[in-house]
């Protein structure tokens, strides 16, 4: 009776312990996506610092080319490249959180394993 609701909790801490992965998971592919967006902003800004203040560059909206003005394209990229800092500041917090939930899930499981083999004895060895 007691090791049939063990093995219950066990099965739920187990499925507690996958569904962390996943959700790590999550977080770890969303902090590629954030990388590869800073790393292309920043190209972005290396180049738009190579040019003369009174450089004419243009925007594509949709199908067309529209004339933008430097400084205020500066000031987007610049914008840009804090939030993607501040989003993957998030996520390594969170990717960090989530180590800490996965030893304490594991420890959880390991007492579990304990109790059970305190209860079902040496006839479970």
């Amino acid at each position: 009776q007691m090791a049939e609701a063990l093995k219950d909790q066990f099965q739920e801490e187990i499925n507690k312990m996958k569904q962390l992965e996943k959700d790590r998971e999550k977080y770890i592919n969303n902090r590629q996506q954030l990388e590869s967006q800073l790393t292309e902003n920043k190209l972005v800004k290396e180049e738009m610092d190579l040019l003369d203040d009174d450089a004419t560059i243009y925007k594509l909206i949709g199908a067309a080319l529209v004339k933008q003005d430097l400084t205020e394209a500066r000031a987007n990229v610049e914008k840009r490249i804090e939030y993607i800092n501040s989003e993957m500041k998030r996520v390594e917090d969170a990717l960090s959180d989530f180590g800490s939930k996965q030893s304490a899930q594991k420890d959880k499981l390991v007492a579990l394993q304990e109790k059970f083999k305190k209860i079902a004895g040496p006839a479970a060895q």
